[in-house]
């Protein structure tokens, strides 16, 4: 059988790294390319050369034992551009209980389903597969019910540093922060972010306490 140039063996690892996704180990693309370690060592090396010298958008990497093909650091807010575009097909539901969890954190299924008025099961599931929330403990009440908190991934699909980046509050959140805004948990944000009612009600506590 005649030997394949280094071109076409080339493109055949560019594809599989490509449709793998994943970082795939030199003993893996050995077996999946038909060819031993040091040909396999050969063609990954020539590979990362080729994206190093062109003006290309991806790179090789070494990561985890393995190699992946990932977009280069200079494209980041494209890419992360991209990914606000895919997430921003949530439905309305999704959305707005995502705003609840992202602004009342760590929050019950029951607290949503309180302030949204409907059951939210199936949004709260959607956005664990899309690993947007997690699980974040059980409260200490009746039943122990689990709380859910935003993921690193929540910030990166949605362009935020922190949650202090946190665009306005929602009016759904609004109204429930003007009845009950004792109970309203905003993480880490500055006296500055906190709601309109929030600062009001310590404002009152505060004149209350003077002579």
């Amino acid at each position: 059988m005649p030997q394949m140039p280094q071109e076409f063996e080339m493109a055949k690892l560019e594809a599989v790294l490509f449709a793998a996704g994943d970082p795939l180990s030199v003993a893996q693309l050995s077996e999946l390319l038909g060819l031993n370690k040091p040909q396999v060592w050969e063609l990954v090396t020539a590979l990362q050369e080729t994206y190093k010298a062109a003006d290309r958008g991806i790179m090789l990497r070494e990561v985890g034992g393995g190699f992946q093909l990932c977009t280069k650091p200079a494209f980041d807010r494209a890419v992360r551009q991209l990914a606000v575009t895919q997430e921003l097909k949530l439905s309305n539901a999704a959305m707005e209980t995502l705003a609840i969890i992202a602004f009342r954190q760590p929050v019950t299924r029951a607290e949503m389903e309180s302030i949204r008025g409907v059951k939210v099961d199936g949004v709260v599931n959607t956005l664990l597969d899309w690993q947007l929330i997690t699980e974040a403990g059980r409260k200490q009440t009746v039943g122990h019910p689990i709380l859910y908190k935003t993921t690193d991934r929540f910030l990166t699909v949605f362009g935020l540093r922190s949650l202090k980046d946190l665009p306005e509050m929602p009016e759904l959140l609004k109204e429930e922060a003007a009845r009950h805004p004792q109970q309203l948990s905003l993480p880490d944000f500055p006296e500055k972010d906190k709601p309109a009612a929030q600062n009001q009600n310590e404002q009152n506590e505060k004149t209350e306490e003077e002579p």
